[in-house]
């Protein structure tokens, strides 16, 4: 391990059984903590050197040869760190858990240049600025809350973006849904970029108008409790696309309550309590929460595992549901 954040110092002989592979091949296995595609950087930088010389990535290796990585870390985007307030569950050498509130944009893009959670991470941890999009491996929407890991080394993000490709990093949501649902259930549908709206994600069904913007997405669902005219999920993601949970439920005929563009006009029955109208007229967002995190910690080794509280506003939507006069 390097002795600082910034900078990197490793060597390894390649072993026999890599004669015959390509330089950025053999790296990857002898430098695992590393991407490919950071290595194959550092060799074209000229970073990873083969018996004190500047290799080439596609050269073929004999077996016996030293390798020597010395890189310093350069800063991975031009976005400025800003004190952006968030909830820090859990920190240590390796990763950053956050819990989330609604309301705030994870990462800079088009309408949030600035103050998304992004700048706060870099304000927090100016050793970020060295590490793939300050850390963050994956996202929650602007108004879903809840738990999400952030890597501070390139290690620990190597590790977690591997985690999540092979599907085992376990995310556990809570979501409040339209509709009266009899049991759980699985969906799996794929998903890609909506034909006509840019910013929505739309169930694609494999054929020639999808081509190849859909991708595979699975979410495993079961009921918590059921109300009058709602139910309370807790969904977990097999997959992790963009908007899955909320697509998924629009889907399945169940929209997320608050969620303007899956859920359509908001459906308010006869015979309700006043209080739960007004609950749900004025609930201001996607009903959905990411309660439960566990993934292999990047330096240790172990599963670990954190879960938050339900969010105020869906406890007390819940509180609300509970007692409405609709209920039995």
């Amino acid at each position: 391990m390097p002795s600082d954040h910034s900078e990197i110092s490793l060597q390894a002989e390649v072993p026999s059984s890599l004669s015959g592979a390509r330089l950025d091949q053999a790296a990857a296995e002898l430098f695992k903590t590393y991407s490919r595609t950071r290595l194959q950087q550092w060799i074209r930088d000229g970073f990873l050197l083969v018996d004190g010389r500047a290799g080439k990535t596609r050269e073929k290796l004999l077996g016996g040869e030293c390798l020597t990585l010395k890189a310093k870390l350069e800063a991975e985007g031009d976005w400025q760190p800003q004190p952006v307030p968030f909830d820090i569950v859990f920190e240590d050498d390796s990763v950053i858990v956050v819990n989330k509130a609604a309301g705030l944009v994870v990462h800079p893009g088009a309408g949030n240049p600035d103050g998304t959670l992004l700048n706060g991470l870099l304000h927090h941890c100016e050793q970020l600025a060295t590490v793939p999009r300050a850390g963050i491996v994956h996202r929650l929407d602007k108004d879903t809350s809840g738990l999400m890991v952030v890597a501070k080394t390139l290690e620990a993000h190597h590790s977690l973006s591997t985690q999540l490709k092979e599907r085992s990093v376990k995310r556990h949501y809570r979501a409040i849904v339209q509709g009266v649902m009899t049991g759980g259930g699985k969906v799996d549908v794929p998903i890609g970029r909506h034909p006509t709206s840019r910013t929505r994600m739309a169930v694609l069904r494999p054929g020639r108008e999808a081509g190849s913007r859909y991708r595979e997405a699975i979410s495993h669902y079961r009921l918590v409790e059921r109300f009058a005219k709602h139910t309370h999920l807790e969904v977990a993601l097999e997959t992790g696309r963009t908007h899955q949970i909320r697509v998924h439920m629009a889907h399945l005929g169940y929209p997320l309550v608050g969620d303007v563009v899956y859920g359509g006009r908001l459906r308010l029955s006869a015979g309700s309590s006043a209080e739960l109208s007004l609950a749900l007229s004025e609930f201001p967002r996607q009903a959905l929460h990411a309660l439960r995190l566990s993934f292999i910690h990047p330096h240790s080794g172990e599963i670990v595992e954190w879960e938050s509280d339900l969010p105020d506003d869906m406890q007390h939507l819940l509180a609300i549901l509970q007692r409405d006069p609709l209920l039995g």
